[in-house]
């Protein structure tokens, strides 16, 4: 226990032991992360820290690479002021019909009736208001820094600035990556087969 608390690595191990999930020992260039596995998918928690020159900023990233046969990809984060400026410089925002989340979020996708259908659940939308803090996107490969993605896998990809040491904050989030994951094999936007990718 240190001056502010429990430690990450304390959180951490301990939602390990109640969500059955691995605490993953860092070595001399990565640290420490949890691994979850639900499914054919590879749920993974660790911190990364970008330097700005003088300052450097942590963040906490949550991933999970799978195939994704067609390519649908989208983006959903917390409405903000700058998000009116976006939709003023033309900037699609998906609409899925329920006022109050529509209100709340930002969603962005290459195909508007599948973010419908995905944000369908009343459950999911629950785990994703759950979130006080949120950008969940799909994306390609991690570039130059990551492992190298088959052509038909992307990755379920989660970033905040900061480290997460809220425990029920970080339950929530395994468990809407999982709730997204399962409804994107039900749209048939996700195989149920594993992506073949290491994080």
């Amino acid at each position: 226990m240190g001056w502010f608390g429990p430690s990450k690595e304390e959180v951490w191990r301990q939602l390990c032991v109640e969500i059955g999930a691995d605490f993953v020992e860092g070595g001399v260039w990565q640290g420490s992360k949890v691994q979850a596995h639900v499914g054919p998918w590879t749920l993974t928690l660790d911190t990364y820290t970008v330097s700005t020159g003088q300052t450097h900023i942590t963040y906490t990233r949550m991933r999970a690479p799978y195939v994704n046969p067609e390519g649908f990809r989208f983006t959903i984060y917390r409405e903000s002021m700058f998000s009116g400026l976006g939709r003023w410089f033309g900037m699609q925002d998906i609409e899925i019909g329920d006022p109050e989340f529509d209100a709340a979020f930002v969603i962005k996708g290459t195909d508007e009736a599948r973010v419908c259908q995905l944000f369908a659940e009343p459950e999911l939308r629950a785990l994703v208001h759950s979130q006080r803090e949120l950008h969940l996107s799909v994306k390609d490969s991690e570039g130059w820094f990551g492992p190298e993605f088959p052509d038909d896998v992307d990755e379920l990809y989660f970033q905040v600035a900061g480290v997460i040491t809220d425990k029920e904050r970080l339950k929530s989030l395994f468990d809407l990556f999982a709730a997204i994951l399962v409804r994107l094999v039900r749209i048939s936007s996700a195989g149920k087969s594993d992506p073949g990718v290491t994080l």
